[in-house]
């Protein structure tokens, strides 16, 4: 393996903490949450990692814990969860936050530079979590590895199939946006992670870009220092710790709360409140068998609540039809409905104290795409009831310790239960196999094993940069490192005299470890491209283009979508060129100038027209900015769009100062990124629109031209 491998893991949604987890709080708090968790815990221990991070939001809310506001949650020398802020403080669930995603990324950015490292391999999971893992392993160069839990294009069909609509599909679940995430992540991530095959076939295989990667399917794991078998707690020379004891104690208590004869053998349900988990297709069953209800309690832990009547309306819908199936069947003292439970230690204890009572473990889900419930409870020795749809295969397969069945059909669900609990000799022998096979094929530590021989090569490939999604220098990992930059006007101020512009190109690259190039330019991303190579210019880091309404990497293909995100708020830009036709002065301009975020004109004439033109946006709300030029070029773009709040934006981003960011030009469109904040060069060969910045602290006119003027502002200021 190779050595001081250090894991970026995304979980975006933000109820993610290591103790306590507040498993089927809501629907983002499904079993992916303890997934996400206890495998960055077990990738920490190896010997080969040198750090694994989890990611998620950071949420300041008084309607949930503390816990999920402080930044960085120290789990041990070599793990930790790191929290960080996007789209306000406010918990939001999990499809409301793709506005967001492009400011967590770039706040991201700004803690791993701040931090010093940069990352090996970057693991993403769920959709949101994806997007940004993907755009992060652009940016370095990185390794990019997606495992979805749950995909979008199954989960529509199965609405559809439900009745809902696809408008509410999709004011609800934003299903269309997150399906075109899933297409594009596919196809760049290097491997997917997958839980069974099932995955692979039926869901993934749903989507146009499914043969453009590599799966692997590395089942689970689940801990044994947890989930032990039930006959350890027999053992007299068996410690359990006073945790645990009060876990059980707890457990118990809850139970015999609600039944009439406890000592019964338990039917045990464990999920979240969810339609798709159909609960009241387990209660149906159990309901119309009087035969089971003679036999055996129900026992139903459906995530956490407090008031029903509060909570969103799927889990309270669920909930309602629960407590009206209870009253239905009359299953008062034969029917446990507890309204919340620990699961670090009473989720372990309620499967052994079920499994000590001789009871099922069911899961009835209308579709499973693992079941990490069951190699839980088989780890303790409580055998399970499951719906033959998706993960629990692969499990009987592996462990043959479990009965599958038709979830639609009640009375298949009560005979498979009646089965276990009447014939013992099957129970144990089902109890005995879920431990073996669970030892066997679902612990933690032979999930790190596969997941590390898989990524192994594509580390390899990183190191040796054969692989066509990894450049010998990615930019993320160059722009951590860098604390200098110059960004430059193209026409003439980097460009007008041959002579001194060779020399400004020696000079950035003698300099190149230490200080970036960048150019902000009015041309289009391609011209500027076009023109700095038939000038022997090296490709600059960072290219601001069309007046600061676009920004790329290097190259015209690789945009930075968080200043795109940025700029978009309040632009529109066919409303603006509407009311802005009605001015004869202005003449649109060329069709290849013209960009989303730029309306650009020809207006020979200043004297009132920009008045008139301030005058009629504003009258219609619009947010927008005003650049004149040259005494010829009118450009309207964005409210927050400039080559100056492009730069400012660039020096948040990549965590520069102001005072360690160079910028020069010559004309108006460049006033405002030279008085902006950053040190500036005026060259002398300046345009009249900056005369009055003369004098303005932390601008220097230049006594030379062209690049000449440059390399004059870079020793004054003692730049390099």
């Amino acid at each position: 393996m190779s050595k001081d491998i250090y894991f970026l893991m995304f979980s975006i949604h933000g109820l993610v903490r290591y103790e306590n987890m507040e498993l089927g709080r809501d629907a983002d708090t499904g079993g992916q949450v303890k997934y996400v968790v206890e495998l960055a815990e077990a990738l920490s221990r190896e010997a080969g990692v040198k750090r694994v991070d989890l990611f998620t939001r950071l949420i300041s809310d008084k309607q949930v814990s503390d816990d999920y506001s402080v930044p960085v949650e120290i789990i041990s020398d070599k793990f930790r969860i790191v929290r960080i802020q996007c789209g306000g403080k406010k918990y939001i669930r999990k499809e409301l936050l793709w506005p967001y995603l492009d400011e967590y990324i770039d706040k991201t950015i700004k803690f791993i530079k701040r931090d010093g490292v940069s990352p090996d391999i970057i693991h993403g999971h769920y959709a949101d979590a994806g997007y940004v893992g993907s755009e992060l392993a652009n940016f370095f160069g990185t390794p990019f590895i997606f495992t979805g839990h749950s995909l979008g294009r199954p989960k529509k069909q199965k609405l559809i199939a439900e009745g809902m609509k696809d408008d509410e599909i999709e004011k609800k679940y934003h299903i269309g946006h997150r399906i075109s995430v899933e297409e594009e992540i596919i196809k760049n991530a290097d491997m997917i992670i997958t839980s069974t095959n099932q995955e692979v076939k039926k869901q993934y295989g749903l989507y146009a870009n499914a043969d453009l990667v590599q799966y692997s399917v590395i089942p689970p794991g689940v801990s044994l220092e947890k989930f032990y078998p039930y006959y350890h707690d027999m053992m007299a020379e068996f410690t359990k710790d006073e945790e645990s004891l009060l876990a059980k104690a707890s457990v118990m208590e809850e139970l015999n709360r609600f039944l009439s004869y406890p000592e019964k053998p338990v039917v045990l349900s464990l999920c979240r409140a969810d339609k798709r988990k159909n609960i009241s297709g387990l209660i149906d069953a159990y309901g119309k068998d009087k035969e089971l209800q003679a036999m055996a309690n129900l026992a139903v832990f459906a995530g956490i609540r407090k008031d029903i009547s509060s909570m969103p309306d799927n889990e309270q819908n669920v909930l309602t039809e629960m407590l009206l199936l209870m009253d239905k069947y009359d299953l008062y003292g034969k029917m446990a409905i507890p309204k919340k439970h620990d699961f670090t230690y009473e989720v372990p204890e309620l499967y052994r104290i079920t499994a000590e009572r001789r009871g099922v473990f069911v899961n009835a889900a209308l579709t499973e795409p693992f079941g990490i419930t069951l190699i839980e409870a088989s780890s303790c020795g409580l055998p399970f009831v499951a719906t033959n749809d998706g993960g629990p295969d692969d499990i009987v397969k592996n462990c043959k310790n479990g009965i599958l069945v038709d979830p639609m059909n009640p009375e298949a669900i009560s005979s498979a239960i009646k089965q276990l609990v009447v014939d013992q000799e099957k129970w144990k022998e089902f109890s005995a196999n879920g431990i073996i096979g669970v030892n066997e094929h679902y612990q933690w530590s032979v999930h790190v094993k596969k997941y590390i021989e898989k990524i192994g090569p594509f580390l390899e490939k990183r190191r040796k940069p054969v692989h066509k999604k990894y450049s010998d220098n990615p930019i993320g990992d160059r722009l951590t490192r860098l604390k200098h930059f110059i960004i430059t006007d193209i026409d003439d101020t980097l460009i007008g005299d041959d002579e001194s512009l060779n020399e400004f190109v020696d000079l950035i690259r003698r300099n190149r470890d230490n200080v970036g190039f960048g150019i902000a330019t009015g041309r289009t991303v391609d011209s500027a491209v076009q023109i700095l190579d038939e000038h022997g210019v090296d490709t600059p880091d960072i290219i601001i283009s069309s007046v600061g309404s676009e920004m790329y990497y290097q190259k015209p293909g690789f945009p930075d979508k968080g200043w795109r995100t940025h700029i978009s708020k309040r632009w529109d830009r066919k409303g603006i060129k509407s009311l802005l036709d009605q001015f004869d002065f202005l003449t649109y301009q060329e069709e290849e100038t013209q960009r989303e975020f730029k309306i650009s004109y020809y207006m020979d004439d200043e004297k009132d027209r920009i008045a008139a033109i301030h005058e009629v946006l504003l009258n219609h709300k619009h947010h927008y900015s005003l650049i004149y030029s040259s005494g010829r070029y009118l450009d309207i773009l964005p409210y927050r769009a400039s080559k100056g709040k492009a730069v400012r934006y660039i020096g948040y981003k990549w965590d520069i100062s102001y005072n360690d960011i160079f910028v020069c030009g010559d004309s108006g469109n460049d006033r405002e990124m030279l008085e902006g904040g950053p040190l500036g060069i005026v060259v002398s060969n300046y345009t009249p629109e900056l005369e009055s910045l003369k004098g303005r602290k932390r601008i220097y006119f230049s006594k030379t031209a062209y690049a000449a003027g440059i390399i004059e502002g870079l020793g004054k200021y003692e730049f390099i």
